[in-house]
């Protein structure tokens, strides 16, 4: 009779365990199980015998002749009960935390980071298919991070190593975002058209575009970044709206009361007017919170429709806060600019 199993994952799941985002594909399945009903001078005797050097498990799981499993082990436990007669029932612990083979790893990630066990076991159907240690934990999580940065930066995931991508395939990966981006930001040129008489009339307009559209795109990246990142860790969700909403304008009316106030300067040096610095000022503390307030409800939207908020890249944020940034900045002028009413 064998204690010692190695459970593989069912083979009509195999699919899965191909897939790269799914826990199957980071899981052990070569595993040292003891049997419930086992004596704890038995359990030790056969536990170190299939120990290797390289790889010691701190917890050691506990199941039935089905391969059901009932709890776990710790390996300083076992090595250290003096009551050899005692059963090994008697010693282990419940399962506090477990995870599916079908589970995505961006799921599976946050509570990892969160949790920072050395081991957890991957159960199918109440049966332990494989197992979660100290090493596949931190691959998991890296790849997460990896993806989340790529995606961040406006890129399809690579499917392999950087030095190992040929420029095809980074060709592939980046140049839907940048379609897509591409497509976006054509608006913009929409929205110059429209207001083509307001920049006809006071062409010094056109000087702060740059500048007012860079200004908000940055700090709609800040928080998108900011955001995501700690919705990853599961520090906060769509019930956290208001309190975030709440946070990030209060800090961007602080920031935008001081960009607005170099803005002013900067308008007055140019000697463009008191009416275009005023507008210059105005439209930048605007475009400030604006960027703000999307930039804070959109990551958490697509959370809540099971989208990964990764996908709301620095990028898309800045592009979208581009062209209705300009659509402030013209109304503004309309507004103050005498000529232009």
């Amino acid at each position: 009779m064998t204690y010692v199993a190695s459970h593989t994952f069912a083979a009509g799941n195999s699919a899965e365990l191909k897939l790269k985002e799914t826990v199957a594909s980071y899981m052990s399945a070569s595993l040292i199980t003891l049997r419930r009903d086992m004596k704890t001078g038995d359990a030790r005797a056969h536990m170190l015998g299939q120990l290797r050097d390289d790889d010691v498990p701190a917890q050691i799981f506990v199941t039935d002749d089905s391969g059901f499993l009932h709890g776990r082990l710790s390996l300083k436990t076992l090595l250290t009960e003096k009551d050899d007669a005692r059963p090994v029932s008697a010693l282990m612990q419940a399962i506090d935390y477990s995870v599916e083979p079908g589970q995505l790893r961006r799921d599976v990630a946050p509570e990892l980071q969160e949790k920072s066990p050395d081991t957890v076991p991957v159960v199918s159907g109440g049966k332990l298919a494989g197992a979660l240690y100290e090493r596949e934990i931190a691959v998991l999580i890296r790849d997460e991070e990896t993806d989340d940065a790529q995606r961040q930066g406006a890129s399809l995931p690579l499917d392999t190593p950087y030095l190992e991508s040929s420029p095809w395939a980074l060709w592939k990966k980046r140049l839907p975002w940048l379609l897509l981006l591409f497509a976006a930001e054509a608006y913009t040129s929409t929205i110059l058209k429209v207001f083509e008489e307001q920049l006809e009339a006071v062409i010094a307009l056109a000087f702060f575009i740059p500048l007012l559209i860079g200004t908000g795109g940055n700090s709609g990246t800040q928080i998108t970044s900011t955001l995501v990142r700690a919705m990853a860790v599961g520090e906060v969700g769509l019930r956290n709206l208001g309190t975030v909403l709440r946070k990030e304008v209060t800090t961007s009316v602080m920031i935008a009361l001081a960009i607005g106030l170099v803005g002013l300067f900067r308008a007055w040096m140019l000697g463009v007017g008191n009416e275009v610095a005023l507008v210059v000022c105005l439209t930048l503390v605007a475009i400030t919170v604006w960027s703000a307030i999307v930039s804070s409800i959109i990551p958490m939207v697509l959370k809540k429709m099971r989208i990964d908020p990764a996908v709301v890249s620095a990028p898309f944020i800045a592009t979208f806060i581009d062209g209705t940034g300009l659509v402030i900045y013209f109304n503004i002028a309309k507004l103050v600019i005498t000529d232009l009413a």
